[in-house]
């Protein structure tokens, strides 16, 4: 099979025996026998969501492939996501997802490698499946290895690594969905001094965007987190905020400085800036609300941020959705950069790679858009389209 089939490899509905609670695990496709995707807890996640963001997956490891490189370590896997219908607020979500990884056990141990998503830290999803008898949570992949001890060690260091305060696994992926907006920035000639972004979500993913954009020297003009919206049309002071936010990356308003004013919870979207990132929930842009954005650029920095009938409404007025299977791919390729050693366990080596990995994918989405008249996410596919077969033809799905 060289395309992306209409139904996935596999698709499951779990049911907790103790609180009744629904999970999910689909598995796309398989590469070499193995599929990448992490795993995500929120209140009202559905199987169809769980089933989008695999496909979703699917392509982000096509689109990282590099045929023309053969010195690269990394070899893309096929896509898999999985999902828990459960407040990871709640008392008893981390039984819930011992629970879940438990019985997803023998996927995680031979086909599904995952990690933390939307709800989830690494650390939690780490120490529930240390509890659940599992060995780590991308084991799947170890056979691939030409060194799995050398490989692990090198992983477990990157881990360790923070950079001013923040993790270097929670970093790389708002690194890559920064290097996507200034890349479309640049090709644009838009200069990054003076333009202003705005953020919903301000977690792993928003919040180290927010620090590398305001870093390349655009100015945070609003932030979104549980509470509302934080605004200053003058500038946030994005490093308080960020030392002021808690695990969930919801903020302590007490840090606030004179010019910062809460806004309500969907004041993000309406902000006054060039570039918008959308990097908490799915499904946050829909066909009312789009009118409402005036910026230039959305960045999907979440997953499934923009409804499809919202996208082409957005387009039709001139503004540019970078797509989530482009702009959020660098936190997964970033994994298996490290493991397969493509890069060590340095923060420097890491942005290094992922911005020009990123730069070169996005600026290759944005030419094949602009040569067949469309929009990137419509040439994101058409570049997964190209890859597959080569992928399927030099590595199939289960040897």
């Amino acid at each position: 099979m060289t395309s992306l089939s209409p139904a996935p490899l596999i698709s499951l509905t779990w049911t907790d025996h103790v609180t009744g609670t629904e999970g999910y695990l689909v598995v796309d496709r398989l590469v070499r026998g193995v599929s990448s995707g992490g795993l995500r807890m929120r209140e009202g996640c559905s199987l169809a969501e769980v089933a989008g963001l695999a496909r979703g997956m699917s392509m982000k490891e096509a689109l990282h492939f590099d045929a023309d490189n053969p010195g690269a370590r990394y070899i893309p896997l096929g896509g898999a996501k999985g999902g828990i219908d459960c407040d990871p607020r709640a008392p008893g979500a981390y039984g819930v997802l011992v629970r879940f990884l438990r019985a997803m056990r023998p996927y995680v141990e031979h086909v599904w490698t995952t990690g933390e998503d939307l709800g989830l830290s690494q650390d939690l999803v780490d120490r529930a499946a240390t509890e659940a008898g599992l060995v780590s949570t991308v084991q799947a992949a170890y056979p691939l290895l030409d060194d799995e001890t050398g490989a692990r060690r090198r992983l477990a260091e990157a881990f360790a690594v923070t950079v001013d305060g923040i993790g270097l696994d929670e970093l790389v992926g708002g690194c890559g969905v920064a290097e996507s907006a200034l890349a479309a920035m640049d090709r644009a000639g838009v200069p990054h001094g003076g333009a202003r972004v705005s953020l919903q979500g301000f977690g792993t993913m928003g919040g180290a965007t927010a620090r590398f954009l305001s870093r390349a020297g655009l100015t945070v003009v609003a932030v979104a987190d549980v509470e509302g919206t934080i605004g200053n049309p003058a500038g946030l002071d994005v490093e308080a905020l960020l030392a002021a936010r808690d695990a969930h990356g919801t903020v302590d308003r007490g840090a606030l400085r004179h010019g910062d004013r809460e806004l309500p919870a969907d004041a993000w979207l309406a902000a006054d800036a060039e570039v918008l990132v959308p990097a908490a929930v799915s499904y946050a842009v829909n066909t009312v609300n789009q009118a409402a954005i005036k910026a230039r650029w959305v960045v999907e920095a979440a997953n499934m941020p923009v409804l499809p009938e919202a996208e082409s409404l957005l387009a039709g007025r001139g503004v540019t959705v970078l797509p989530d299977v482009v702009v959020n791919s660098g936190t997964n390729a970033w994994w298996w950069w490290t493991l397969f050693g493509d890069i060590g366990p340095d923060a420097e080596e890491a942005f290094a790679h992922t911005r020009r990995s990123m730069r070169a994918l996005t600026d290759r989405v944005l030419e094949r858009a602009a040569a067949d008249g469309c929009t990137p996410r419509t040439a994101a596919h058409a570049l997964v389209a190209d890859r597959l077969p080569v992928m399927a033809e030099r590595f199939g799905w289960y040897r």
